[in-house]
């Protein structure tokens, strides 16, 4: 029996120095709620640009938790989830907006799929093309061929076969893995695998989180039956530390969940790839820029 007094969805924000994509993404839940009880929390870790508070000031009905300093994205979500009691969890990127579908809409197809640990909508980039959200998780020679190709070769046969080419996302469909700017998660796969492991502080939490769930019998289910539009790194921004902290994020959970067996002689070449996979991508970004 549920408790009329408890919410059905929580949603949980983490903002950072996001100007006024957060008071957007506030905007569209109010717009795309439906029948459903929400509770909106907004996790700030230390914004400078007063984003956080021009943001919920225009929205009230959403709730502000404001840390003292930076502590990221993990263990900032983790503080939501603990914050919170309803029987689903939405994570939400601040520069995401709602597109198409409603709450409820989404909150229904994870009631139609119980075993389903992660949900994940349609994402579109900013320009209206669809993000490639919905992923395998690639073998050796895919994930080193997307990483040292992707940045300068986009349409190279092994980010194709990673983004799964030939599949427009207009279909449900079980994956492996999901995009973190925007996933659902029932609150009994949290209390079932436990929260995100906060060694991923920034990066590659989602797939740990998928992993542990489709370890533990759960799916990852990739639904179009609702959209958002994700701007994509405003609060993180493209600097050497990011790229850095991406690559040794991607290499944790490469030793963590990858490299059993055989594997272990591979780490300390996935280290160096991955550091020049770094150094790479921050060079590809100087010259865009």
């Amino acid at each position: 029996m549920t408790d009329p007094l408890v919410p059905e969805l929580a949603i949980v924000i983490v903002n950072y120095n996001t100007r006024g994509y957060l008071e957007r993404c506030l905007a569209s839940l109010e717009t795309h709620r439906g029948e459903i009880t929400t509770d909106v929390l907004v996790i700030d870790n230390a914004s400078r640009d007063g984003s956080h508070l021009r943001a919920v000031a225009a929205h009230p009905s959403a709730r502000l938790i404001e840390n003292p300093g930076n502590i990221y994205l993990s263990p900032a979500w983790n503080q939501g989830i603990r914050e919170t009691k309803a029987p689903y969890v939405l994570l939400l990127n601040p520069d995401a907006e709602w597109l198409h579908g409603t709450l409820a809409d989404y909150v229904a197809v994870a009631r139609a799929n119980p075993k389903a640990g992660i949900i994940g909508p349609a994402i579109r980039n900013p320009d209206g093309s669809m993000y490639p959200s919905g992923r395998p998780l690639p073998d050796v020679i895919d994930a080193v061929g997307h990483a040292f190709l992707s940045p300068f070769v986009p349409a190279n046969r092994f980010t194709r076969r990673y983004h799964m080419e030939g599949w427009d996302r207009t279909t449900e469909r079980v994956v492996d893995w999901v995009s973190g700017a925007c996933m659902l998660i029932p609150r009994a796969a949290l209390d079932e695998v436990g929260l995100f492991d906060e060694g991923f502080p920034l990066y590659a939490e989602e797939l740990d989180m998928a992993t542990r769930l489709r370890s533990a019998g759960w799916s990852v289910l990739f639904t179009p039956k609702v959209e958002v539009i994700h701007a994509i790194g405003v609060s993180t921004g493209r600097s050497r530390r990011m790229s850095r902290m991406h690559s040794a994020s991607i290499f944790r959970y490469y030793r963590k969940h990858r490299a059993g067996g055989w594997r272990k002689v591979t780490v300390p070449f996935a280290w160096a790839a991955l550091t020049v996979r770094a150094e790479l991508d921050w060079l590809k970004g100087r010259f865009v820029r």
